[in-house]
């Protein structure tokens, strides 16, 4: 039985323990027809619990037996009053109680208790930030876990919604999916919901589904948790410096309205503390508070990269083709990572430095092969706020893949991505950290080392 409704069977016997507290008074005062309405409330009472614990647990389980003789109890002394028998007040008051506590102690000791715990990943690209735990929830025996993929909008220009998406094709194979029409919130209230995307409205590149923001989830169960889907460098909680360049991280709704948050590590624990202690006044109470709520516990990203093994990967037949030298060797394969801020600071100069990097990277194809993955956020980024750059960024991507010597991964799994390359290349993101933790060299690339180039050879 789910834990909320454990919760109101035990509720409920306390109603029908004051309920015969009332018939008692009732019968003192020689008031029958009160008597006889609490005793035929306590029988409908004791049906529809027991309704619903025959749902839940069976219809062998002893507490509905005991509520089925407990009907029957109050019928009898239901009938006994209406037949003027023997209606000591005392007598009927112990002779229900002595059958309530068998049905209390029942329910205390004879349900076992079951969790519900819901998975709202939005990105199939980042459902590694909550696999780990649903993993752990899936293989406890008292816990139902549901994973949840849930739509989310690209936003326009002006702020409004754009294209809708819907990832529940995208993950992996071991992973049920549940539609999210097909679940009742309202009705079901998990006793605990995960959630990766922080944002509710204040995302203007995307937005989940305004009944997905984290507000309005709050009010549908009493554990909203929090899971980050990237990883950020570890910093010293003491430089005031290092928390303000997070401090962003630690504000956003999905924080604010989570009743816990899971961060990577303790440090990062100890600063969002201290940001959200500064921002809520400061007091000894508020930090108590954050202190509760923000724990440090890891990041499941870092699970998953450490759990994924190359020679376990399948690796698809098209990249094979590229990856596999005459002889049947393998290249080394160059993780290439381009992020959405790289492109919205540079603009231009970030177009012309990929376009370098994939010359030199194609002169050299025959002993490396480039695994280029941009960020899946890219796209809509570009189209929302970057608008003059999406075609020419859509022409870079079209001649990398039409020349065919080099990878484009825009699938959902990261970790494959990870698992089969030998080094990284790119700009600055969460995925340098999840390469760091596995001990992969990482070069960062520095887009104004070609501009430089450029001002020279123009200058000669």
């Amino acid at each position: 039985m789910r834990a909320e409704q454990k919760k109101q069977a035990e509720e409920f016997t306390g109603l029908m323990e004051t309920a015969h507290s009332e018939i008692r008074k009732a019968l003192e005062r020689r008031d029958t027809v009160t008597a006889q309405t609490l005793l035929g409330d306590c029988q409908n009472g004791a049906v529809a619990l027991g309704n619903m614990i025959e749902k839940a647990e069976g219809e062998s389980c002893v507490t509905v037996l005991m509520l089925e003789e407990y009907g029957d109890l109050a019928y009898q002394i239901y009938e006994q009053i209406s037949n003027g028998q023997n209606t000591s007040a005392n007598k009927i008051y112990k002779t229900l109680r002595k059958a309530l506590n068998r049905i209390v102690l029942s329910v205390k000791n004879d349900i076992k208790t079951s969790l519900e715990a819901v998975f709202l990943p939005y990105k199939a690209s980042m459902w590694d930030s909550l696999e780990s735990i649903w993993q752990a929830a899936d293989q406890d025996p008292d816990c139902d876990a549901y994973v949840i993929p849930i739509p989310y909008y690209d936003r326009n220009p002006d702020g409004s919604f754009g294209k809708l998406h819907d990832e529940r094709e995208l993950y992996p194979d071991y992973v049920p999916v549940v539609k999210y029409e097909d679940y009742d919130f309202e009705k079901r209230r998990p006793d605990m919901i995960f959630i990766h995307n922080p944002y509710d409205e204040c995302n203007y590149v995307t937005s989940v589904h305004p009944f997905f923001y984290s507000k309005n989830l709050k009010q549908h169960t009493e554990n909203l948790i929090y899971v980050p889907y990237f990883i950020l460098n570890d910093i010293n909680p003491d430089n005031p410096c290092e928390v303000k360049g997070i401090e962003h991280f630690c504000v956003t709704p999905g924080v604010i309205n989570a009743d816990k948050v899971i961060v990577q590590s303790e440090d990062m624990r100890r600063a969002y503390i201290n940001v959200l202690s500064e921002k809520s006044g400061n007091t000894a109470e508020q930090r108590k508070y954050w202190e509760r709520k923000i724990l440090g516990l890891g990041s499941p990203k870092v699970d998953k990269v450490l759990d994924t093994r190359k020679e376990d990967v399948e690796i698809p037949e098209e990249w094979l083709k590229i990856i596999e030298k005459a002889d049947g060797s393998r290249k080394k394969i160059i993780f290439y990572n381009t992020s959405v801020g790289a492109l919205l600071q540079h603009g231009e100069k970030m177009i012309d430095k990929m376009r370098r990097v994939f010359r030199t990277f194609r002169e050299n194809s025959e002993d490396v092969t480039l695994l280029w993955r941009p960020h899946p956020l890219i796209p809509a980024t570009i189209k929302s706020m970057r608008p003059q750059l999406w075609t020419e960024y859509q022409s870079v991507v079209r001649e990398y893949r039409k020349e065919g010597w080099g990878i484009y991964d825009d699938s959902a799994d990261l970790d494959r991505a990870i698992a089969v390359s030998n080094g990284y290349y790119g700009d600055p993101s969460s995925v340098v950290n999840l390469c760091r933790s596995i001990g992969m060299p990482v070069m960062i690339q520095n887009v104004e080392i070609y501009s430089e180039y450029n001002n020279a050879a123009e200058k000669n």
